[in-house]
């Protein structure tokens, strides 16, 4: 019978790292989803990002008009500049 020999320590630190950078990635994820879908059905919360982040915005945009036919912008800014006139 072969004797058992100890794991290098590296194995443990590689095996513990993936899990911790595995878990990391899918809080990222979730986290991304969840601006992305506020984003996608509330228009005073772009109206917010548009306000703080202009570049995130815009980046929404250009994905909505790269995957599909979107018109968002479009219709924010005309919604948008109605209520600066109401003001």
């Amino acid at each position: 019978m072969l004797p058992k020999t100890p794991k290098p320590a590296i194995w443990k630190f590689i095996k513990g790292s993936a899990k911790t950078l595995f878990v990391l990635e899918a809080v990222c994820f979730a986290a991304s989803y969840g601006v992305y879908y506020r984003m996608n059905t509330n228009r005073e919360f772009r109206q917010h990002i548009n306000e703080n982040y202009p570049f995130v915005l815009d980046y929404y945009y250009k994905i909505g008009e790269i995957v599909g036919d979107n018109k968002a912008r479009q219709t924010d800014a005309n919604y948008w500049s109605s209520l600066k006139k109401s003001d």
